[in-house]
């Protein structure tokens, strides 16, 4: 019995792709990755796309199922990412269930719900202890016959209280990436862009499909 070799990775051709996810935000950081490639997105939402239900236990599992779905429905390849915050000493919570502990009774997301639960959580803990935390990103790429491929990016920091900043989106105000001070909702667009787990992910995806 001789080793397969290895399946080449699909090449993505310019033409329309349906970002799957109804966040705002991240459809506006990945339409503005994927402009440059001769890329037409579309967002799930755009198409009125249903949200699957995130059953997954890890990131590449959601990625997928999203990604798929929408690649289903629309007839188009979609791209779905499935992100997360990992809060060392809480042994990697909120981590793939992260968008869960924003929600609320009447089923919106209150971020700043979510991050104060992060707080007390790590406040509960004493003083002393690590504020360390990563993002990760699970970018899905899929293809209406289920063809998928996955590619992850992430970067370290450290969790902060209070929230700083009125830029981006989820837990960024409570989140100061290494080698910074600020936290990621005090960068404009470009240097949260220019470097974070989604451009790094991203970077994958692109030396890979493009």
């Amino acid at each position: 019995m001789t080793d397969l070799p290895p399946q080449a990775i699909r090449k993505l051709a310019p033409g329309k792709l349906v970002i799957a996810t109804h966040n705002a935000g991240k459809v506006r950081e990945m339409t503005d990755l994927l402009s440059r490639y001769g890329i037409e997105t579309v967002s799930a939402a755009e198409l009125d796309l249903p949200e699957p239900e995130e059953t997954g236990t890890t990131f590449v599992a959601n990625a997928e199922l999203k990604a798929l779905a929408a690649a289903d429905l629309s007839g188009l390849p979609a791209l779905a990412d499935d992100s997360g915050l990992c809060v060392e000493a809480l042994g990697g919570d909120p981590g793939v269930y992260t968008a869960n502990w924003a929600e609320t009774a009447d089923g919106t997301r209150d971020w700043m719900l979510a991050m104060t639960k992060v707080e007390e959580k790590l406040a509960a803990l004493g003083p002393d202890i690590s504020r360390s935390a990563h993002f990760v990103s699970t970018l899905a790429l899929a293809w209406p016959d289920g063809h998928v491929e996955w590619f992850e990016g992430r970067i370290e920091g450290k969790m902060v209280w209070p929230p700083r900043g009125e830029l981006g989106f989820g837990y960024d105000p409570a989140f100061v990436p290494e080698g910074e001070t600020r936290t990621f909702a005090e960068m404009s667009f470009a240097e949260k862009q220019a470097n974070n787990h989604r451009s790094r992910a991203f970077a994958k995806l692109v030396a890979a499909v493009f």
